[in-house]
């Protein structure tokens, strides 16, 4: 087949022990799904039923490394957070089977523009620009489950210039990673190739052209990046 323009290129993440590659569908991200950060958010912690927003394959920075400051912005926020990708899916998955659709686990970054996510919740607007940048995905190598588990606890924290600045543990997640998959195959059909951020620990805050980003989630990986 041929097509009028270029196709895009498929982006996919490394995966670790392999030379294949996970080719990724969608990104879908769980809002304020730590009560922690909910708090400093300034919203009732309660288990309220989850909510998601989205982010482009093409968002994705693979690896971490280099993180260009983004255009129209003076507030760039970092929220550590567990991914998952998804090996399988469907409408309407039992949280009895959602562990079955996962392929493995990555640790990633949800870059936010906040004055921009700010000003678009405060106009009744979408969340994309603050939320679905150029580079605002950064993520680690995928460590398949068949080696891992699906791990329901271990800490989850984020370093800025060696200093801590979040710190939590998966255990804390309002919504489970079974409970959202659960729930989200509600809203979408969910498909092999879905990544799903789950969600921050407390500690967001500003960072600047210069810093230097550490984040970990114990036995599934790491991430670094650099904000130039």
């Amino acid at each position: 087949m041929s097509y009028v323009i270029p196709a895009p290129a498929v982006v996919s993440l490394p995966v670790r022990g392999s030379e294949d590659e996970f080719p990724i569908h969608r990104i879908y991200c769980v809002g304020r799904n730590y009560a922690a950060h909910a708090r400093e958010m300034g919203h009732d912690p309660d288990r309220e039923a989850p909510f998601f927003f989205q982010k482009n394959p093409d968002n994705l920075l693979i690896g971490g490394g280099d993180f260009p400051y983004p255009s129209q912005t003076s507030d760039l926020h970092h929220e550590m957070e567990l991914v998952v990708a998804l090996s399988s899916g469907g409408d309407n998955i039992a949280e009895g089977d959602a562990l079955d659709c996962v392929f493995g686990y990555a640790a990633g970054l949800d870059m936010t523009r906040r004055d921009l996510q700010g000003a678009a919740k405060k106009a009744g607007r979408p969340w994309e620009v603050g939320k679905a940048f150029e580079n605002s995905a950064p993520c680690s190598v995928l460590v398949p489950a068949s080696e891992i588990g699906h791990p329901a606890s271990g800490r989850i924290h984020l370093d800025v210039n060696g200093e801590l600045r979040q710190d939590g543990d998966l255990n804390q997640l309002i919504w489970n990673v079974q409970e959202s998959i659960a729930y989200l195959s509600t809203l979408f059909t969910l498909t092999a190739g879905d990544l799903i951020y789950t969600g921050t620990p407390s500690g967001v805050a500003a960072v600047v052209k210069g810093d230097n980003l550490h984040g970990e989630i114990e036995g599934i990986g790491e991430i670094d990046i650099t904000i130039v």
